[in-house]
């Protein structure tokens, strides 16, 4: 399968062991540099930017399978023999279908606020009304946001999404191909037919919002059997950004065991 070679930021001593950060879907390294950051004390911390996310090259495809053989060789490039993984939401999908593809090559799994099911819900709503923006006639990003607000009423998420339009010769332009995006969206909605492969039995840790609706024990047992949920108050799916401080404990507890 044809790879991309991944943009990635790099924090932390290289004797420490390696954890690699994964995002989610329209997310970037960027959206990860705080957590990143505390976490450097303890790992050799890279956050890649997946095809088609931040600085990374585009490519027509947009699957798990492609973006965990992408991966597969940004670890084998660093000749990284066994690594930590951390997958947020489309990360947290990668993060599983690596570790079952390659277990050998995964010490500890942490997954945040997903399970490995193919949900119901469609991102083309929201990605049509990020084409619908009038480029041409934004002068600023507070404009961008106020236009996107019938469409997108959080606030914090319009401002999230809104990372992916950048300044460009006095002209705003997506960083992202939303075309890509609209086309591949029902891949990262669903996750890849695991029937023949066997489930993961080394370490999981799976972080879940409890205000989020994205993860349920009985979906996770069959694939990772050893894996322990935990469960944060006052969190929804952004469990990282809402509590960092428990979040962070969580993952450094989790991984020194």
């Amino acid at each position: 399968m044809k790879t991309v070679e991944l943009a990635f930021e790099e924090s932390g001593s290289s004797d420490n062991c390696p954890l690699i950060i994964l995002h989610g879907f329209f997310a970037s390294s960027r959206n990860w540099r705080q957590v990143a950051d505390r976490l450097s004390d303890k790992f050799h911390v890279y956050v890649p930017d997946m095809r088609n996310h931040g600085v990374s090259p585009h490519d027509p495809l947009m699957d798990y399978p492609s973006m965990t053989a992408d991966l597969k060789s940004f670890i084998d490039q660093r000749g990284i023999k066994k690594v930590n993984l951390l997958g947020h939401s489309m990360g947290g999908k990668i993060a599983m279908w690596f570790a079952l593809n390659y277990p050998e090559s995964v010490d500890k799994l942490v997954v945040v606020d997903i399970a490995p099911v193919s949900y119901k819900h469609s991102f083309d709503p929201l990605i049509q009304a990020l084409k619908s923006l009038p480029l041409s006639e934004i002068s600023n990003r507070k404009q961008a946001e106020a236009m996107l607000a019938a469409d997108i009423p959080e606030l914090s998420y319009r401002q999230f999404l809104l990372q992916n339009l950048v300044l460009n010769h006095g002209e705003y332009r997506w960083r992202i191909d939303l075309d890509i995006f609209y086309r591949m969206a029902p891949n990262i909605v669903a996750f890849p037919d695991a029937g023949t492969l066997a489930p993961f039995v080394g370490k999981a840790l799976f972080i879940a919002g409890a205000d989020s609706n994205y993860v349920k024990s009985e979906d996770i047992a069959t694939l990772f059997p050893k894996a322990t949920l935990n469960v944060i108050a006052n969190a929804g799916h952004w469990v990282h950004v809402q509590q960092p401080d428990i979040f962070v404990e969580q993952v450094v507890n989790f991984s020194s065991d």
